[in-house]
């Protein structure tokens, strides 16, 4: 375990947002203090021109503070599964601080909370109580890491990343007209706090639902432990299923590789041969032989056709009932799948998820593919117009009513009509999300063979460290 040169004195705090609208309606569930006063009970708050109204006093800010360690707060109407097909609205309970504060014009509910209390939450949400507890250990290092990142860069401790350095933003690299579609989806920068409570941050319930005792167990043991990798901490992205090999930063986000997200083939061969490297303490490039160059089509096609070993090439139900909510478990064919079109749909689906007219769809062909097969760059050729359109959630989003698996696909073209046209298309797929980082399956996969924690990072985070923030 490395110590770290920034560590932090005491345990930080976190703030959450939770949920924004010109009417608030909470509880408090027990003994807050509030303007020096305390309160107790229903409450409601109202944005107006002249500030947020309650108990009809005019306030700039509200902070409710908390006078027993047990005392919570819930808040009506919140919106979980934002812009998923299951988005709903449902009364959430938290513990900490509730700050009310002003956003455009509406009130913003702010949770404030220590770092591990709110990461008992979002990694019960996030995985089953059933999961092994080297799973959970891994798993709350990343999200402590990921969360902590964040926040450094909120506060301008951690350097941006290099296109921000050279005087660009993300922003800048992004195109969007009737010939291209070039963007990416990422956390956003949030000014009034340090993460949102959807799944666009990490999906945080506050105790809505109960901690799973396991969950808090893993979170004791790693209090503290992040992913550090040339003095900065890590940027833990997850997904989940890599299908065979993880995917490497820059294809999914911003033009900025990280040394600790690279390709990695999910196999026991290659953490022997990580480890043979590291033991060594020497150059190993045999690694590099144990991951196909998926960049190359003709490779990428005979990976994607075939069900090569992985942890993650698992039917094993035990296993992904760890990961997996009792929904997704009725579907056991992420690691290759299969989705069928007929002209008629995939046109009308191009049509009304990119807003222009190409017509009828003549193929998709693959422009640039990343290092796990994924496609990150693809051609609509249509009848009326060609459109290039990237990264891989753009494609995702564009080829399905909600989301493909992944983006690492081939396709077959069936059939012709009078003009040429084909009359249905079969997309052959490989992996679920965008690959890079932590595959959860074959993570709980490496778990349930007897893979430490240590190990499980050490794997898909090649060189990062393990570092002790704070105790």
């Amino acid at each position: 375990m490395e110590s770290s040169s920034r560590k932090y004195h005491c345990e930080p705090q976190v703030k959450v947002g939770i949920v924004s609208g010109v009417t608030i309606h909470f509880a408090l569930n027990g003994p807050y203090t509030v303007l020096g006063r305390k309160a107790v009970g229903a409450q409601t708050v109202e944005m107006t021109p002249s500030g947020i109204v309650w108990n009809n006093e005019v306030y700039p800010e509200l902070v409710f503070s908390p006078l027993a360690d047990d005392a919570s707060f819930s808040l009506s109407d919140v919106t979980i599964g934002v812009n998923f097909h299951w988005e709903r609205k449902e009364t959430q309970t938290f513990l900490g601080t509730l700050h009310l504060i002003k956003n455009g014009d509406k009130v913003c509910a702010v949770n404030e909370l220590p770092v591990e209390k709110y990461l008992e939450s979002v990694i019960s949400s996030e995985m089953s109580a059933t999961s092994s507890l080297e799973l959970l250990k891994a798993h709350a290092v990343i999200s402590r890491s990921w969360l902590l990142a964040q926040m450094k860069k909120r506060k301008g401790e951690q350097p941006t990343d290099e296109v921000k350095a050279q005087g660009k933003t993300a922003a800048d690299e992004m195109v969007e007209d009737e010939d291209r579609i070039v963007k990416w989806y990422d956390r956003e920068d949030h000014t009034l706090f340090d993460v949102c409570a959807d799944d666009h941050c990490q999906r945080y319930q506050g105790i809505t639902k109960e901690t799973s005792p396991h969950v808090a167990e893993a979170i004791r043991l790693t209090r503290g432990e992040i992913l550090t990798s040339d003095g900065e901490i890590c940027d833990a992205r997850f997904s989940k299923c890599c299908g065979g090999v993880t995917e490497e930063f820059q294809y999914c986000w911003e033009n900025s590789p990280k040394t600790y997200l690279k390709a990695v083939a999910d196999t026991a061969e290659m953490v022997k041969s990580q480890e043979d490297k590291n033991k060594n303490n020497r150059s190993n490039n045999s690694g590099n032989a144990l991951v196909p160059d998926l960049t190359v089509e003709a490779a990428a096609e005979r990976w994607i056709r075939s069900t090569p070993p992985a942890f993650c090439n698992t039917k094993d139900r035990e296993v992904l009932s760890q990961v997996l909510n009792d929904y997704d478990q009725e579907t056991t064919d992420f690691y290759r799948w299969t989705v069928e079109y007929t002209q008629e749909e995939l046109a009308e689906l191009i049509q009304r998820k990119t807003a222009l007219k190409l017509g009828r769809i003549r193929d998709l062909v693959p422009l640039q593919r990343g290092k796990s097969g994924r496609i990150c760059l693809l051609k609509i050729i249509g009848e009326n117009h060609e459109l290039i359109i990237g990264k891989e959630l753009e494609i995702r989003r564009a080829l399905s009513d909600s989301h493909l698996y992944s983006s690492a696909f081939v396709v077959d073209k069936a059939g012709e009509d009078a003009d040429g046209f084909p009359k249905s298309f079969t997309l052959h797929g490989a992996g679920w999300g965008h690959g890079v980082g932590l595959c959860q399956i074959g993570a709980a996969m490496m778990g349930a063979k007897g893979y430490d924690y240590d190990r499980i990072l050490a794997h898909y985070y090649p060189g990062a460290s393990l570092t002790k923030l704070y105790v």
